[in-house]
């Protein structure tokens, strides 16, 4: 599908988002893709595939769809769906790394993410290191001679700490490695982690893109066509692809990210200034503030700050809990990035893994997804669970 209007000017992410590789049925001119459920295709004599599609782990048409709208939000050449952002994650490590390579993963990040480096890729031989990706020279410190990839949040999980793409993209090109970038807290929209120098692009569907607390998946974008190809061969033999009715509730999401982010990123701005003028509040982490360290980087590289805060709680771990446990509106649950607000302890809860490593997180904090509800409502309720 060409990402040009008729006049030949590029398309805007809001439209794009609404008709990259959503062409109208060519059979009944259905406007939204429909539903491929199904495993396998008639072939017109041997060989003769109509489409290219014979088997549904290797292709589907709905997948298709929700694949070539992921490249063009990400201004990539390739997208690839999943059944989960952990799926993409493994498909994409053992892609490009072999026992003996070296990674270096940032010090605050998703805690299933350093599980699946800690307990799953180290037992096939691959090594890692923590650094402070938002230090550039720190990165490049952690370097090793079998480094083969830098992995970076920005924003990250559940920290908020944001990591200077460009700089970071220098480092590994000067070191011959591969950049990749968990895009999933600020989405597409938001940030556009290939023009800024990364190699590959990572979200877990399942939280802004989805939207709607309804669907899991993964996804993996990049730029380069020859990487493009042996993730596609990866992703076939490994075989942990995104089912049709999934790929079709991440595109249904998807048509609405501009608008949702948007309100998102406003009601959490508000927030995050509710929290810092609170009394029982230590910390506000959030990259819209001017005093967060990442701030002027993030308002370089990023569109708007996005609806994720975390915050510390006077009084410790209990008190965090104490918080958590009496939201009403703020629902306790893990995961993000849907309509509605969320609230959960990092340390007890998504982050559990982490615990005892250099990536844990501390006891006294408090993580939101902050929704797409009336700002007001949402303020009246963490000033109650505050106390």
């Amino acid at each position: 599908m060409s990402h040009q209007h008729p006049q030949g000017h590029p398309q805007s992410f809001e439209t794009l988002a609404i008709h990259a590789g959503q062409e109208a049925d060519s059979l009944t001119g259905a406007v939204v893709p429909p539903i491929y459920q199904v495993s396998t295709y008639k072939q017109d004599g041997v060989g003769g595939l109509r489409g290219g599609y014979e088997y549904s782990r290797s292709a589907n048409p709905t997948r298709t769809a929700l694949e070539e709208n992921l490249a063009a939000l990400e201004g990539g050449s390739r997208g690839l769906a999943f059944a989960s952002g952990l799926a993409a994650e493994d498909c994409l490590l053992r892609t490009l790394l072999a026992p003996g390579d070296h990674v270096v993963i940032p010090n605050d990040a998703y805690g299933g993410t350093f599980r699946l480096f800690a307990k799953v890729v180290e037992r096939w031989g691959v090594e890692w290191s923590v650094a402070d990706s938002s230090d550039p020279a720190a990165v490049r410190a952690a370097l090793r001679p079998r480094t083969k990839v830098i992995w970076v949040e920005t924003p990250s999980n559940p920290l908020l700490g944001i990591t200077d793409i460009a700089a970071v993209a220098d480092v590994a090109r000067t070191a011959g490695a591969r950049l990749v970038v968990d895009n999933t807290f600020a989405s597409p929209y938001l940030q556009q982690p290939l023009a800024l120098g990364a190699d590959v692009v990572v979200h877990s569907t399942t939280k802004y893109m989805g939207g709607h607390s309804d669907v899991v998946g993964g996804a993996l974008i990049v730029s380069d066509t020859g990487l493009g190809d042996e993730l596609a061969f990866h992703q076939n033999a490994m075989g942990a692809i995104a089912g049709p009715f999934d790929s079709w509730l991440v595109m249904r999401g998807i048509k609405t990210l501009a608008v949702r982010m948007d309100r998102h990123s406003a009601n959490a701005t508000r927030i995050a200034e509710m929290l810092t003028a609170h009394p029982k509040v230590t910390q506000v982490y959030y990259p819209g503030l001017p005093e967060h360290v990442g701030h002027e980087i993030a308002a370089k590289q990023m569109r708007a700050f996005g609806g994720m805060v975390s915050f510390r709680v006077a009084g410790g771990e209990e008190a965090a809990v104490e918080v958590c446990d009496r939201a009403r509106l703020f629902t306790l649950g893990e995961s993000l990035g849907g309509v509605e607000s969320l609230i959960e302890h990092p340390g007890r809860m998504t982050h559990a893994s982490a615990a005892g490593s250099a990536l844990e997180v501390p006891a006294d904090l408090v993580r939101l997804s902050v929704g797409i509800e009336s700002v007001d409502d949402l303020l009246m309720d963490l000033g109650q669970a505050l106390g």
